[in-house]
């Protein structure tokens, strides 16, 4: 059993000057995929490009390392019949050489991939599919509204030969509920059901009807907990994360019994939303949520869940929140008509800028947080809230990968890491910059002007993007938000610091 639910919060703050003395990032990768885009790259601790992979087709954004060095991503299809907010069609496997090893189309006019994918231990991929259904076969089960929808689907895909199978399905829609019509399906009281879904729950979708658009609930997120054998996934629209079991077959997936739980496809857990099962309780996430995930084992918080709240800050600002839920055995306990703990969360890290989409997180081993929001940057900070790297891409999501994973040793041999930029520290005078973060002026102390030689100002590139006389100020105001290598060559050496921009 888990400890008891905690009821404090530690705030992750940043603003502290930043340069070699501080603790440095934890070395290591960040893979990513950009939106209907064929190029994959492996970005390296120095903000390096270190690997690429050329795909055949565009990507929708959701990929993984392999430990043999390949990448499962998934890829939009031509033609999708639906369409829709990272929308995909297949999943691909690429060896090192960029070449298909084997793909598996998941796209016809009543259903299709979308959004996240998850690698199991067994080699098999989870998948979310949108499973399209008519007006009239949900008004049948007790919905008010007045148009087709396309509730979710989860689905395990084992390689067979060049292609995929399906070896496990689980359903959304098996888990309605409603509480407006006694002689239609499951008329069931919905506060006293919080394992199921009421079919007319409001979502946060707009569009009309208690459903909002077709795209009903949007699940975005999803992971694997193989000591659990539990899936835990995200949806946007219901502003939730939802615990189910893995342990059951296909059919029980489809009930209430069966698995190690013993209550089949029904949720374990969820959490952000109390209303939406008619439970007393704070809700929690406020809008959208992405990429919920257990801490991997061995790293501080290990078991906790992590999502991106991306509005649940002060002022609707995007944190990373983490909580704890209690668990006995296989099951979460929760005190009939009320709401499954923790009341709040658990953890928080104020995010560096905000992201309204799909966004990333993860815990690293040293405690430090890494954080890919989308359309603005990807980056790091360390348990003080420092900010210790960052790249300045922001794509829809990038996943970290160690120097000592697998799939980054099959990549690179056995000393992937301690790459450099070629811009090292020679210099005894000790010179520093402030304020970092700044608006754009930045300023340098420590040092006589006589031993000053000229500044080079680099991006996260490497390319320089400003160079100057010996000057005690330099202007960044007019170049975009994000880290900069401020190289500051003096008579007996040279002093490098990082530099943050933000002018908001």
């Amino acid at each position: 059993m888990n400890a008891p639910v905690r009821t404090y919060a530690v705030l992750a703050v940043w603003g502290m000057a930043l340069c070699h003395a501080l603790p440095a990032q934890f070395d290591g990768f960040a893979l990513y995929n950009s939106i209907n885009q064929t190029t994959a790259r492996l970005i390296n601790a120095n903000q390096q490009i270190a690997y690429t992979w050329s795909c055949p087709s565009p990507a929708n954004y959701a990929m993984a390392l392999r430990d043999n060095g390949n990448i499962v991503r998934g890829a939009i299809h031509s033609p999708n019949y639906i369409t829709g907010a990272a929308v995909g069609g297949k999943v691909q496997e690429l060896n090192p050489q960029g070449q298909v090893v084997w793909e598996f189309v998941y796209s016809t006019q009543d259903h299709v991939t979308h959004h996240d994918l998850c690698l199991m231990p067994n080699g098999n991929v989870l998948l979310i599919a949108w499973v399209k259904k008519t007006v009239a076969e949900i008004q049948a089960l007790g919905y008010t509204g007045s148009t087709a929808k396309y509730p979710g689907r989860i689905i395990e895909v084992q390689q067979n030969g060049t292609g995929g199978q399906i070896v496990w399905q689980w359903e959304m829609a098996d888990r309605f509920i409603q509480y407006v019509d006694p002689n239609k399906p499951e008329y069931l009281p919905i506060a006293e059901h919080p394992e199921r879904l009421n079919i007319n729950v409001p979502v946060n979708s707009g569009g009309g009807g208690p459903g909002g658009g077709v795209d009903w609930f949007h699940e975005n997120g999803i992971d694997y907990n193989p000591e659990l054998d539990q899936i835990v996934f995200s949806s946007r629209y219901l502003r939730e994360i939802f615990i189910i079991d893995h342990s059951t077959t296909t059919e029980e997936a489809a009930g209430h019994t069966g698995g190690n739980a013993g209550r089949g496809g029904d949720f374990l857990y969820r959490f952000g939303r109390p209303s939406n099962y008619g439970a007393t309780g704070t809700n929690v996430i406020t809008a959208a949520v992405h990429d919920v995930k257990w801490v991997k084992p061995g790293r501080p918080y290990e078991g906790w869940l992590m999502y991106v709240n991306n509005s649940g800050g002060p002022g609707n600002s995007t944190v990373i929140d983490m909580i704890d839920p209690v668990r006995e055995g296989y099951n979460y306990p929760i005190t009939p008509g009320a709401a499954w703990g923790p009341p709040t969360y658990e953890w928080r890290h104020q995010c560096l800028a905000n992201a309204s989409g799909q966004s990333a997180a993860e815990m690293m081993p040293n405690g430090n947080v890494f954080v890919c929001l989308s359309t603005a940057f990807m980056y790091e900070v360390n348990a003080d809230g420092q900010l210790v790297w960052q790249y300045n891409a922001g794509p829809a999501k990038a996943f970290r990968y160690t120097c000592d994973d697998p799939g980054i040793i099959a990549l690179f041999g056995e000393q992937p890491c301690g790459l450099n930029t070629g811009v090292g520290e020679t210099a005894s005078v000790p010179v520093t910059i402030y304020p970092n973060p700044s608006a754009g002026f930045i300023h340098l102390a420590g040092a006589d002007p006589s031993e000053l030689l000229g500044i080079t100002v680099m991006d996260a590139t490497g390319r320089a993007v400003l160079r100057s006389p010996p000057m005690a100020s330099i202007d960044l105001g007019t170049h975009p938000d994000g880290m900069y290598h401020v190289v500051i060559d003096l008579r007996d050496g040279r002093r490098v610091h990082r530099a943050l921009v933000l002018q908001r």
